[in-house]
């Protein structure tokens, strides 16, 4: 099970039960093996927890275009995966952390690949696996500088502007131009991060004519101007 943005949630048995609130930000990390529910004999489920860390101030952007919930059921990658992060988790070998770091993502990489079907929720994955869809949303990020419109897409999908819109919304939860304008501003807050270009520059790279234009855009969506985002970066 993969939570994107964790929530609160209970674990329980079929047992009735009066829940205990943990919270994971205060509590101490468990070190070996926690166990629930009645001491001894075999346990009736084992978890192993992990999470993943975005390196980005756009965490939040690919969150939103991720499924609130991944459930993965009978994907035979994944068994061998999780018993090898099982086993490098209880051992103390030497690569241990490298080796954890590249089973977990591609135990994450998995994970999104099970969900890009036609039942998946509307998001980033869902309009990668339509095969209308994807090749406008490759369109995008190819060549972000293109003056895009709603029309043009709608070739690169084959589909009327109107069908393609709606189809677009529904499967990415955005319109079309709204998830430009979001990719657009995250690939420029990665470059305003680096401080090797200026924002005339910054503004060129991610398809606007002019900095003024930028910066009004940028300022609205990020709640900040460009220059001043970058100092604080």
């Amino acid at each position: 099970m993969l939570l994107p943005a964790t929530p609160g949630f209970t674990m329980s048995g079929f047992e009735p039960v009066v829940p205990e609130r943990i919270d994971a930000k205060a509590s101490a990390s468990p070190k070996g093996e926690v166990r629930y529910g009645t001491r001894g004999g075999r346990p009736d489920v084992r978890m192993l927890g992990g999470y993943f860390v975005f390196d980005s101030p756009d965490a939040a952007l690919m969150v939103s275009l991720l499924p609130a919930l991944v459930h993965v059921r009978g994907v035979e990658r994944l068994s061998p995966l999780v018993g090898l992060v099982r086993d490098e988790a209880s051992d103390q070998r030497s690569g241990r952390d490298l080796v954890l770091t590249r089973l977990v993502e591609l135990l994450l990489i998995e994970a999104l690949r099970s969900t890009s079907s036609d039942d998946a929720p509307p998001g980033l994955l869902r309009g990668l696996a339509d095969v209308r869809i994807a090749p406008a949303i490759r369109q995008m990020h190819a060549h972000l500088t293109r003056s895009w419109t709603v029309a043009q897409l709608a070739k690169s999908a084959a589909l009327s502007r109107s069908a393609f819109f709606d189809r677009f919304t529904r499967t990415v939860g955005r319109p079309p131009m709204e998830y430009l304008l979001d990719w657009r501003m995250a690939v420029a807050r990665g470059l305003l991060r680096r401080r090797e270009f200026a924002i005339n520059e910054v503004a060129e790279r991610v398809g606007y004519s002019s900095a003024s234009t930028f910066t009004t855009a940028f300022s609205r969506r990020v709640g900040q101007s460009p220059g001043r985002y970058a100092r604080a970066s």
